[in-house]
């Protein structure tokens, strides 16, 4: 059953024309015969992404949230902080597994990668950190 993704990147040096975690994210979604609902980028503004969010979550046409970047340890790093209150149910473990596929590819860095995934008002959300292959190990071993 096709689904309707939304992808978010959170990114405060990115546009959408030089996105290539957020373009991969479309890339992946259509080849996997589902339906790309919308992207787009956003700065890493807590409020902003969290304001992002709440609307696909509110949105019954959006059956998955995919969000990407903001999830580091520097001090803009908020995209855990900002998404986590959204959710009604933790994915328990998708952090966990995400630095296990991780590790075998960057080592230790892995520990850096604060990501979170629940359900929220009957949408799944995913938040994963903002590099190409981070996005790719997330696609496709996990979601």
């Amino acid at each position: 059953m096709p689904l309707n993704v939304a992808v978010l990147t959170i990114s405060d040096s990115r546009t959408l024309e030089t996105d290539d975690s957020g373009a991969l994210l479309a890339e992946r979604i259509g080849s996997a015969g589902h339906k790309l609902h919308e992207r787009l980028l956003e700065p890493d503004h807590r409020y902003r992404i969290r304001a992002v969010v709440s609307q696909w979550i509110a949105d019954e046409g959006v059956d998955a949230v995919i969000t990407t970047g903001g999830t580091g340890l520097t001090g803009r790093d908020g995209t855990p902080e900002a998404v986590e209150p959204l959710l009604d149910k933790q994915i328990e473990g998708f952090g966990e597994m995400f630095r296990v596929l991780s590790y075998e590819d960057i080592g230790t860095s892995t520990l850096q990668s604060r990501c979170l995934a629940g359900l929220a008002n009957g949408t799944f959300v995913f938040c994963l950190p903002g590099s190409r292959n981070a996005v790719a190990t997330g696609w496709d071993k996990l979601i």
